[in-house]
């Protein structure tokens, strides 16, 4: 029976980005205001790992890292069909970035134990560094995809999967364990049922600090992380809208012009 761990973020909801404020001392996003909502590509993670236990039976361990209220995502996940969820939150974790959240989620996989597929969404939309898929696999030893669009084959231990490249896709074979980040073309993603909120009551979210990890402190969170956001700020998109006027030959003319004084055309 495969074990499978998907590992999911609770970001800002996407609809309430207008109301995301910086914090102009530690560079980083003020999110209390904001509601939390799974990240959208992990969705496909946990969708594709549901799909594998329907066919081919398994156990789904959904793996997140974030502030205690991050333990409603895990939840939900459960809701959705997951058998276990685990939420790393510490304050120590707190400010990770791409490598240190990499290293953290990497050792409570080790702590589980016994993974054989581990699946992550390609990015988060909050950070879209498309890093901490691939650096769990460096720490853990294993083979890494990224952004599988397709499982082409599944039997035995060497997966064939089919993945975006550049302006097109490659056709990958690997051997399990490995890790896998998926893109939103993998499939579509189901949506909560009464009957699966009802099951989820009778699961509960296993909180795990740093001390349950025997991570050192200097190796998470700010401490851990070699980058440093040195500014943040916002952006401002105007557009300015000029009606052209005249003929469909004049207006064309006038196009044109418009073009060459802007530098586009030569």
């Amino acid at each position: 029976m495969l074990k499978i761990v998907v590992c999911v973020k609770a970001v800002p909801d996407p609809k309430e980005a207008s109301r995301i404020k910086i914090d102009p001392a530690t560079k980083t996003l003020l999110r209390r205001d904001v509601p939390m909502v799974m990240n959208p590509v992990d969705r496909n993670a946990l969708e594709a790992a549901l799909q594998i236990k329907a066919a081919k039976g398994g156990h789904v361990v959904v793996l997140s890292m974030g502030p205690p209220e991050a333990g409603e995502i895990v939840k939900e996940c459960l809701a959705l069909g997951a058998d276990e969820g685990f939420l790393l939150s510490d304050r120590r974790f707190g400010g990770a970035d791409a490598l240190a959240t990499a290293r953290t989620l990497a050792g409570a996989i080790a702590k589980i134990g016994g993974v054989d597929l581990v699946l992550c969404g390609m990015a988060s939309s909050d950070g879209a560094t498309e890093w901490v898929g691939p650096q769990i696999a460096v720490f853990l030893r294993v083979p890494v995809v990224t952004m599988v669009r397709e499982l082409v084959a599944t039997e035995g231990d060497a997966w064939e999967v089919k993945a975006d490249y550049e302006s097109g896709y490659r056709r990958v074979r690997v051997t399990l364990p490995a890790v896998l980040t998926v893109t939103r073309e993998l499939n579509r993603p189901r949506t909560l049922s009464f009957a699966g909120i009802i099951k989820a009551r009778k699961k509960t979210v296993d909180r795990w600090d740093l001390p349950e990890l025997g991570l050192p402190e200097t190796r998470v969170g700010v401490k851990g992380s070699p980058t440093i956001v040195s500014a943040m700020g916002t952006w401002e998109k105007k557009r300015t809208v000029t009606f052209l006027e005249g003929s469909r030959e004049e207006k064309a003319v006038a196009l044109v012009q418009k073009l060459v004084d802007a530098g586009w055309v030569d």
